[in-house]
């Protein structure tokens, strides 16, 4: 039994890094039973199709991310350190010539099936939710100053990450994503009031 969720598992390891570089319809099962040295039949047999595969692809990768917000929730207390380590996640994927997987999905999102596709509007939404939390602690505790409603301005900031990340993909440029995105995220910091006029 093990073996079998060994197996799953590799599937599923060689499945992300192929959808993070070459896209869902960059691939098809004849990639990874070759890389894996498995047969198609044995990649049938745990994922019964692309969509199968597609659909708990975006699962785990969900359940990754938000482990991984629950983590910054932890670690850091304050919103602005919370947005920072919210961004780092994205530069990590990119420090590993990656892009976000759901992002990567999103660009395909017309050709995907429509649980695949449900399930990438789900994961954003799960995004915004947690950062207009983040962005509403920020606003009531003074530290995070912006204009209009926080979900909307928690869309900007994943559109904007996920913008940066596209860009940089190309140029090779992780340091133009850190600056985009300092650059984002610093502009919602609450500036000190100026008391030398008074």
């Amino acid at each position: 039994m093990q073996v079998k969720e060994d197996t799953a598992t590799q599937i599923l390891d060689a499945a992300e890094r192929l959808v993070q570089s070459r896209g869902f319809n960059g691939f098809s099962y004849a990639h990874i039973a070759s890389e894996l040295q498995i047969t198609k039949a044995a990649l049938h047999y745990h994922f019964s199709g692309k969509a199968e595969l597609g659909e708990a692809l975006i699962a785990r990768y969900a359940a990754r991310f938000a482990d991984a917000l629950e983590n910054v929730g932890s670690q850091f207390k304050d919103a602005p350190s919370r947005l920072n380590a919210y961004a780092d996640l994205y530069l990590e994927v990119l420090r590993n010539k990656r892009m976000c997987l759901c992002g990567m999905l999103a660009a395909e999102y017309q050709t995907l099936p429509a649980p695949m596709q449900n399930t990438v509007v789900q994961f954003f939404a799960d995004n915004e939710t947690w950062l207009t939390r983040v962005l509403e602690q920020g606003q009531s505790d003074g530290t995070l100053e912006f204009e209009g409603p926080p979900s909307e301005v928690a869309r900007m900031i994943v559109s904007g990450l996920e913008g940066a990340m596209l860009v940089a993909r190309p140029l090779d440029d992780v340091a133009g994503f850190q600056a985009v995105a300092h650059h984002l995220l610093t502009g919602l910091r609450r500036t000190s009031p100026d008391t030398s006029q008074s």
